[in-house]
């Protein structure tokens, strides 16, 4: 995470919200050979207590569930590249704004048995938000389905610590941030540089 407390002043309710809405990130931990990673959606419990999420059977990740495993769970928002002339200030350098909350916890294997219900709650939560009748595991056929089901397996993640980076400019008088801000809207380099801009424009910083 960035070191700048300036950064780091999210509340966790809003950190939270956006891991929620964000629902994918990239799992790391250490394996018996070394690092290893993976890119998963989850799903926070409604507490903010745990996440669930499956990984098929043959990830690194789940073939070293033998016991709990420490883990970093990084969730990824926009990102884009800021050019110092878009400041209207002297004496400016480049950088890059991004979002991410970064999730510390143990991982575990849940038992075979919950996979429907994971993969059921799982796919509502996206389904749910488009716009045409729910998919459900419902449509598959049984058998094919029960096949799927043994090629993965649910996973649990109980949340030690949750530290959020939202790195958008907050040190730069406000008429330089939303400077900055409408150049990125207009012609950013990165991801979802549109969405990168809003919040530029609205940092989540306490009062």
């Amino acid at each position: 995470m960035h070191p700048n407390p300036t950064y780091r002043r999210t509340p966790e309710d809003r950190a939270i919200a956006f891991v929620r809405e964000r629902s994918f990130g990239q799992i790391t931990a250490m394996g018996p050979d070394g690092l290893l990673a993976s890119h998963v959606p989850v799903l926070l419990s409604d507490n903010a207590t745990t996440l669930d999420m499956h990984l098929v059977r043959s990830n690194p990740i789940a073939r070293a569930l033998s016991e709990p495993l420490t883990v970093l769970l990084a969730i990824t928002g926009p990102d884009g590249y800021v050019s110092p002339d878009w400041y209207g200030a002297d004496d400016q350098v480049p950088t890059w704004n991004y979002v991410s909350v970064h999730i510390q916890g143990t991982l575990e294997k849940l038992d075979q048995d919950m996979i429907r219900d994971v993969l059921d709650r799982q796919s509502a939560l996206f389904e749910n938000q488009l716009p045409k009748p729910a998919w459900t595991t419902q449509k598959m056929t049984p058998d094919v389905l029960d096949k799927m089901m043994r090629q993965i397996v649910p996973c649990r993640l109980t949340i030690t610590d949750i530290q959020s980076t939202f790195k958008l400019n907050q040190n730069k008088p406000d008429d330089v941030r939303l400077r900055a801000a409408d150049e990125m809207a207009q012609s950013g380099i990165g991801m979802e540089t549109n969405a990168l801009a809003d919040l530029m424009r609205n940092p989540p910083n306490e009062d």
